[in-house]
């Protein structure tokens, strides 16, 4: 079987039975692989009509000879090259051994069906290969191979490549966003599941960012080119999975280094099961030689070799489908042992966006009639709370009024003139300075449930309080509830105040809480974690939690979509805000494992079953490849397999 053999790729090699697991190739190899079958089979069943049907040995053995021609030129070809330039002996060595052992003691039917089968297997695995990348290859896929741009008020169609940065391409309805970008005119609803797992097309408008391969439903727009197709975000994901690929977890390396060992030792055990016996105890020749090659066949760590890779990147595969990306299999199996979880809270635990949570009348006004106000004088502010009071009466369809003399003051809050009277809107410090008396109780109840506080009044004359709030994730109740079941630690770490920090910790149900810390501090709590625990998590947002992230046994970036820092940062990254995803993670890294546990314990057992068997000379050449060798594989592959539908609990 052809395998190349590219440095410049990122590839994996099972270094066992020297398959490489992530080789692309082109469509042309699955056809040739299919002719070389197909005729191996035909030439295999006339040797056998030759030899026991019509009586033609010699004629017989040339068709097994063209079996082994055409099957095992490779399989001998990589044997020479393991043996005599790496100087190490692996599978391909262990089979053209068994096969060559097969004709020279007269059972070239058997030499034949040795490489036939294993021909089979290797081509089995390939398609597992193959499969498990499918998933990436088509997300690759998703975006369009040419764009239409305008220039000079017309559109002209390039390929994707061809476009520039800052150029602008057109987007109808039902077509493909072909780069990454800013919209710079038209709105739509803009279906992201292919990135995101998001099963909700997203509203997107003017200066919002959008994606190659995400679909346009229902406008027309203009998008401003950000970034080259090769540095987008599907070539982000991309380049991710394939360094993933190639970061193996311990138990993966574990087997490879025991394969290194196990391989010359099976074959100095055939060696003496072909030696001892016919020298030492006068026994036939031929029996024990061809035992000998039976048991070079049976003990192949084929199988074994494949049950961590195949599993590892099935799993990978298929949180890659859903929106998760996991740079190793490593986090993967380290995310299997983590007894603590820290949460940032900002933007992690909460959405990171301020929404009003109570409006409290002062003095006979309206609750409308106050938030109408208030979000009139704060429309042409960008602060965060400005924007939650005016998004909120908005909402309501609650009409601005027309202001006028409009002056902010930094830090404090803004003074301006609607129907001739002059209004404040601000915080405390704000009233502090115009001396006017607030309601310290209704403060401290706001305080202790983690809000915010804005006060509106007509000169000194206090109308009303308006408290905003970080808006609590939906998932984050079930997921900290989920994690307790589990007997997980959970812990937030954030840096801000203790008044909003104890209010979200105690109604999410999190253990413990840590409040205003900087950076380093975030750092500390971490190392007591996994100093406590051994292992544990750090769920943030990629950005300020960088280093907390990267300090954690598996930091878990959220929203990844839209930070850098997170796909660099991150050892596995949430491609939209979706907390469920962690549950799903945590099933998946347990699935995983059973799999791997299963995999591992029937090769072994099966393994050491027919090595005892070949001994015994109760089996031979046919069934210890068709059975203990591709059957086995294959029966892995299956089972492996069954990780990409592995879904949340």
């Amino acid at each position: 079987m052809e395998h190349k053999n590219d440095n410049s790729c990122n590839e994996r090699s099972c270094q066992m039975c020297a398959v490489d697991f992530f080789e692309k190739k082109d469509p042309s190899w699955k056809r040739k692989q299919v002719i070389l079958a197909v005729t191996s089979a035909v030439l295999l069943a006339l040797g056998l009509i030759c030899e026991f049907l019509i009586s033609q040995y010699l004629l017989a053995q040339v068709f097994f000879l063209l079996v082994v021609a055409i099957c095992g030129k490779n399989i001998i070809r990589r044997a020479i090259k393991s043996l005599f330039t790496k100087r190490r002996l692996d599978m391909n060595f262990l089979m053209s051994i068994a096969a060559l052992g097969a004709f020279l003691i007269g059972h070239g039917e058997e030499g034949a069906a040795v490489m036939f089968l294993f021909f089979i297997a290797e081509g089995l695995e390939d398609y597992a290969a193959q499969r498990a990348r499918r998933s990436i290859e088509r997300l690759l896929k998703l975006a369009p191979e040419t764009a239409k741009v305008k220039k000079d008020g017309k559109e002209i169609e390039l390929q994707v490549h061809e476009v520039g940065i800052g150029d602008v391409v057109v987007v109808r309805p039902g077509e493909k966003i072909p780069l990454d970008g800013e919209i710079i005119k038209g709105c739509s609803s803009i279906n992201q599941a292919p990135i995101t797992g998001e099963s909700i097309p997203v509203d997107k408008t003017k200066g919002e960012e959008v994606y190659a391969g995400t679909v346009n439903q229902d406008g027309y727009l203009e998008i401003k080119v950000m970034k080259r197709s090769e540095e987008g975000m599907l070539s982000k994901i991309a380049k991710m999975v394939e360094e993933a690929e190639k970061k193996k977890s311990k138990t993966e390396a574990f087997i490879e280094r025991f394969a290194r060992i196990y391989t010359p030792v099976v074959i100095a055990l055939a060696l003496g099961v072909a030696i001892i016996p016919t020298l030492f105890l006068g026994l036939p020749a031929g029996i024990w030689i061809y035992r000998a090659l039976v048991l070079l066949v049976v003990s192949c760590p084929c199988a074994l070799a494949i049950s961590t890779p195949v599993s590892m990147v099935s799993a990978i595969t298929s949180a890659t489908r859903r929106g998760v990306l996991i740079k190793g299999s490593s986090y993967l199996e380290e995310l299997n042992k983590v007894k603590a979880f820290a949460f940032d809270k900002t933007g992690t635990l909460t959405e990171g966006k301020l929404e009003v949570s109570d409006i409290v009348s002062l003095d006979r006004v309206s609750d409308e009639e106050i938030l109408s106000l208030a979000s009139s004088i704060e429309f042409h502010s960008e602060h965060p709370i400005a924007r939650a009071i005016v998004n909120s009466a908005e909402s309501k369809k609650i009409k601005a009024q027309e202001v006028k003399d409009f002056k902010s003051m930094p830090g404090k809050g803004i003074r301006a003139r609607i129907n001739g009277k002059i209004y404040y809107v601000g915080a405390r410090n704000l009233y502090n300075d115009l001396d006017i008396q607030l309601p310290e109780e209704k403060i401290n109840r706001f305080e202790s449930e983690g809000k915010t506080t804005v006060f509106l009044s007509e000169g000194k004359n206090l109308l009303g309080v308006i408290a905003v709030r970080d808006k609590i994730r939906d998932a984050s109740f079930k997921l900290i509830a989920e994690l307790k079941k589990k007997g997980i630690r959970t812990e937030m770490i954030t840096g801000d105040n203790r008044h909003t920090a104890a209010a979200i910790a105690q109604s999410i149900g999190i253990d413990e809480y840590h409040a205003q810390l900087l950076p380093e501090d975030k750092l500390k709590i971490v190392d007591k974690l996994t100093f406590e625990f051994g292992s544990m998590a750090m769920v943030g947002d990629g950005v300020n939690d960088a280093p907390s992230l990267a300090k954690a046994s598996v930091g878990i970036a959220m929203g990844a979509i839209g930070s850098d820092a997170a796909l660099e940062t991150a050892d596995i990254a949430l491609m939209h805000d979706d907390l469920s995803k962690i549950s799903y993670l945590i099933h998946l890294a347990k699935e995983t494992s059973r799999v791997i546990k299963q995999n591992v314990s029937v090769s072994i057992v099966i393994k050491t079953s027919f090595a005892i068997l070949a001994l015994l000379g109760m089996i031979n050449l046919w069934v210890a490849v068709a059975i203990g060798d591709m059957g086995l594989s294959l029966a892995v592959i299956l089972n492996s397999l069954r990780l990409t539908k592995v879904k949340t609990v």
